[in-house]
């Protein structure tokens, strides 16, 4: 019997010691699953990003260029990217946001899985794979913060809403994202976590001054000890971003509030003060380690970091002196926070008197990061970096009614120390963080993905408090679920309702859900599909920066090449390197995919400048345009005189490609337009049109608004025609045609209600084109007309032209990419002896040929010019008769090519007058040389729109009205065959357009 009892007496207790022990640490496997759950949910996609060719399939834009990096990174490890010569052309750039410990952390990685020799294939592995294992550690700083404000439970609670969030964070760090924001949510996860627990040390060890002079280093330990963790914390963020600056002000604002709260509350300022200065001062002293660039640039490793970080430290100190001299000449408690609020302003009042570029740095990125109260214009062109349209419905989509639980959890955070809870300054740290991400999120919509790590953590503040208010005490074991009370279950089942339902089926729909959303991720169609042939094209078929023309100076430029920055920001490029004129959205797919220079790129780098070009409303202004360019001047908003002037310094560093797709052409112009003067209503307005009247559909048809005169519409949708120094070289054949259509909306009586109303109290008449004016209806004539240029398929075109309350102004079609060359162009010269005296007082010389592209797409292009008294003309063609060039002479092998030789005429056509035809090989084009054409005949000459004329009416019937006929014209334009005969006729519609304007 006696052993029978020890025995149970032995199992109890073993029992007991298993149940202790699970209550201890139960949360390490809960989560364990949790991460391996985010993993998990995050990788269902890496089969799309892997290729049979093995060739990078990513997801965005900037996640090729963070491909770039990290191959660098891999072949000069343990180095990262000084200076980038590979964008930003002719200047270079500093790519601060990229080259990065985020970069350095992927690398070592895989140099760890490669035994210090990895493949590229292994690199590019490890990376995929890289950003949800990342994703997945942010578990552990959010549940350590949701544990310090709301116990174990609270923490795993942070945690599930971090696991089943979809929206922005959740998409920034699946598989095939590789991107530096991941990196940065994690960053700052662990900077705030251990914030807070340097400042629980503080709290709790209570350093004062009098413990430093005394070299107290027993009580001192723990508390410098977690500070300056804090602070190497802070550093690694911002060595992952520099623009990470940015939570350094938001621990300032902080230690602000802070301090000034404890004196208040009779509390010495010294604890939290001790904190702030060790803190960032260790932060000001390592970050001065990484500083690769003067100045006070953000989004680079400038001397802001330290800097600021430094001012904040120092602040501290001043703040806990100043409470101490308070004291000391007894002034009212009350007072201090009004000084230390003045103090605050007259130091900006002299930062801007003495220290402008730090001053307008600080204020530029409170407004455009932290605040929703004036972003630029170019910020507002981005499409993660506007303001989202409607907050609530955004947070609601991204959290569910977790975003509003987080609210109740900030009001209860508030409230602790009224409720008899203690006050702790991780309390206020957690309340300004969550504050400043939420005004951040408002202000910029990618800043959700921080947004996320807020929702989380101040959650576990709600369910805690919760716990408490209701005394469900769910961790008592079975005896304690026995005493739960009815309301209570009811409680607690509706907080469970509400923080997860929103986030689960079959409330959330399927694709709503965390792994629905995360298993429909694919690589990007604009990058992989539509660019990269482009792209592959251009890398195979133009000569190596460096080796254009008869210069041999490649080596100069390799790829993974390590280059110094330059002292004056102007990077010296070898003679036959040259750069890539496109959008900057583009910019990066460039350099990654075609191994070639662009002028701007996302890092925002010469948009003015491509702006310009792109929007420049004749030849002779974007030749100018790019000459200014290679000057080293920026040729925004400059008058044709001004850009005369500056061109004039125009050095070797030449632009020699121009890329342009259906974006650019479409939905981007307006975003293009931005940056460089006019503005976009200018480019969509007919010439001469008169305020109040409607836009005639035929002003649009006929190519008589400025938009069709712009560079970009001319090479585009003309192919160059009637241009002396450009020519189509390419286009994209595996992304298809494009078509483009302008179109209005239009008052009909059809439009009801109180728009109808307001329409007609602003006087508008049926058919009228309805004006607006900072987006709210303005009477006609005032504001911009509604004219919108979009890229769109055959049935939405369809819906337009049978929808009453639209009007279909115009449709062109074109491939989805197109690249050109920029020549010297060949010049031909000839003399009609006019014997017989056929031609009158203004005779036209035109040249015209037929080219075949790559797709099989035929084309003309023609030029003309006056003839002389004496019978000379003289006129500038950019297209050869023959290939007789190509890469391994240091030009271009074109994938467009002649059908045959130049016809030049000299007369009217239907007319009689002169005709013959020439050559005009590839070298004089390339080399700018003159041709001597001669063997004139005379002849009638054929008039091309008796000859022609179903092209025209063609055209003009796709872009017309809305019958049964044009809807056959969209089926057709959606041929390959019949885009290329609307593509014939919208040249030569545009290019009389052109002829008018150099006459």
């Amino acid at each position: 019997m006696s052993t029978d009892t020890e025995h149970v007496e032995e199992d109890s207790e073993t029992s007991s010691s298993l149940l202790e022990t699970w209550s201890d640490w139960y949360h390490i496997p809960v989560l364990g699953a949790v991460m391996l759950f985010m993993f998990w949910v995050r990788t269902q996609a890496y089969d799309q990003f892997v290729t049979d060719d093995g060739s990078p399939a990513l997801a965005g834009v900037d996640s090729w260029y963070q491909w770039r990096t990290i191959e660098w990174t891999a072949e000069n490890y343990p180095n990262t990217m000084p200076y980038e010569v590979w964008s930003g052309f002719p200047e270079g750039t500093y790519v601060g946001q990229f080259g990065t410990l985020f970069d350095q952390i992927i690398v070592t990685v895989a140099m760890i899985v490669g035994l210090g020799d990895p493949s590229p294939e292994t690199v590019y592995a490890v990376a995929l794979l890289m950003i949800p294992a990342m994703a997945a550690l942010v578990a552990i700083p959010v549940f350590y913060m949701g544990r310090r404000l709301g116990g174990t439970l609270g923490g795993l609670v942070a945690i599930a809403i971090l696991a089943l969030a979809p929206g922005t964070f959740l998409s920034r760090s699946t598989v095939g994202q590789l991107d530096h924001h991941v990196g940065e949510v994690l960053f700052m996860a662990i900077a705030v976590v251990a914030m807070m627990a340097a400042l629980r040390s503080g709290e709790r060890q209570k350093p004062v001054y009098e413990l430093i002079v005394d070299r107290d280093w027993n009580a001192l330990r723990a508390p410098t000890m977690y500070s300056v963790l804090a602070g190497i914390a802070m550093m690694l963020y911002i060595w992952v971003w520099p623009s990470a600056i940015v939570l350094v002000g938001i621990f300032g604002v902080f230690f602000a509030i802070q301090l000034c709260l404890d004196y208040l509350r009779g509390v010495s300022p010294d604890h939290i003060a001790f904190v702030g200065a060790v803190s960032l001062g260790v932060t000001a002293l390592t970050t001065t380690l990484l500083i690769e660039r003067s100045g006070f640039g953000v989004t680079t490793f400038s001397y802001l970091q330290p800097l600021t970080a430094l001012l904040i430290a120092v602040g501290c100190v001043f703040m806990a002196w100043l409470a101490r001299e308070w004291n000391n000449r007894g002034i009212e408690r009350q007072y201090y926070p009004v000084a230390i609020g003045g103090i605050a302003v007259a130091i900006l009042l002299v930062m801007w008197l003495a220290l402008p570029g730090l001053y307008n740095t600080l204020i530029g990125n409170l407004t455009s990061r932290l605040l929703p109260l004036n972003p630029s214009s170019g910020t507002l062109t981005i499409s993660e970096a506007q303001p989202p349209d409607n907050f609530g419905n955004h947070v609601r989509e991204e959290f569910g009614m977790a975003f509003y639980s987080m609210l109740v959890g900030l009001a209860l955070l508030v409230a602790r120390p009224l409720r008899d809870r203690e006050f702790r300054a991780e309390y206020t740290l957690v309340i300004v963080w969550s504050l400043f991400l939420i005004s951040m999120t408002a202000t910029q919509v990618r800043f959700t993905y921080y947004l996320v790590l807020a929702v989380a953590v101040v959650n576990a503040v709600f369910i805690a408090d919760v716990v408490e208010i209701f005394n469900l005490d769910i961790r008592g074991g079975i005896d304690s679920f026995r005493q739960i009370e009815t309301y209570q279950v009811i409680v607690l089942f509706l907080v469970v309702i509400l923080l997860f339902a929103p986030l689960l089926p079959p409330i959330a729909a399927d694709n709503s859900t965390s792994w629905e959303q995360a298993s429909n991720t694919a690589p990007s169609s604009d990058a992989t599909i539509v660019w990269e042939g482009s792209n592959e094209w251009l890398a195979n078929n133009t000569p190596a920066p460096g080796n254009w023309g008869e210069h041999e100076n490649a080596d100069q430029l390799e790829y993974f090449g390590t280059y110094q920055a330059p002292a004056d920001g102007d990077y010296d490029y070898p003679d036959g390197a040259y750069g890539v004129m496109s959008w900057w959205d583009y910019g990066h797919l460039i350099t990654t995919q075609g191994e070639r220079i662009p002028h701007a790129n996302p890092f925002q780098q010469n948009a003015p400048s491509a702006s310009s070009f792109l929007t420049a409303e004749s030849e002779e202004r974007g030749e100018l345009v790019l000459d200014t360019i290679a000057a080293g001047e920026n040729p925004a908003d400059k008058s044709t005189e001004e850009l005369e002037s500056l061109s004039e310094g125009a050095t070797n560093e030449e632009l020699r490609y121009v890329m342009i797709d259906y974006e650019m052409a479409a939905g981007k112009f307006s975003a293009i337009t931005a940056w460089s003067g006019p503005n976009y209503e200018h480019y969509v307005t007919p010439e001469g049109h008169e305020d109040g009247q409607p836009v005639n559909i035929n002003d649009y048809q006929n190519g008589s608004i400025p938009y069709y005169d712009t560079m970009q519409s001319q090479l585009y949708f003309n192919d160059a025609d009637g241009l002396e120094h450009y020519r189509t070289v390419h286009e994209n054949a595996d992304a298809g045609t494009a078509t483009i259509v302008a179109y209005a909306q239009v008052y009909t009586p059809a439009i009801q209600g109180q728009a109808g109303q307001e329409l007609q109290e602003l006087g508008y008449q049926e058919g009228d084109v309805i004006y607006y004016q900072d987006g709210e209806l303005a009477a006609p004539g005032e504001g911009r007309p509604s004219v919108a240029i979009q890229q769109m398929g055959f049935q939405r075109i369809q819906s337009i032209q049978q929808n009453p309350t639209q009007q279909l102004l115009g449709a062109r079609s074109a491939a989805a990419v197109k690249t050109f060359e920029r020549v010297e162009g060949a010049t031909l010269t000839g003399t009609v002896d006019d014997d017989a005296d056929v031609l009158g007082n203004e005779t036209t010389a035109s040249v015209e040929v037929e080219l075949e592209t790559n797709t099989g797409r035929t084309f003309n292009y023609t030029q003309e010019t006056e003839v002389a008294e004496d019978g000379s003309f003289e006129l500038t063609v950019p297209y050869a008769t023959n290939d007789e060039l190509g890469v391994e002479d240091g030009y271009t092998n074109s994938s467009v090519e002649a059908t045959g030789e130049y016809e030049v005429t000299v007369g009217e056509p239907g007319e009689t007058g002169y005709a013959t035809e020439t050559t005009v090989p590839e070298t004089e084009v390339v080399k700018g040389e003159t041709i001597t054409v001669d063997g004139f005949e005379q002849t009638e000459l054929e008039d091309p729109d008796e000859s022609d004329g179903n092209e025209t009416d063609g055209n003009e019937t796709d872009g017309g009205s809305a019958d049964g006929n044009e809807t056959d014209g969209g089926n057709e334009t959606a041929d390959g065959n019949q885009t290329n005969d609307g593509n014939q006729t919208d040249g030569n519609q545009t290019d009389d357009g052109a002829e008018t304007e150099d006459n």
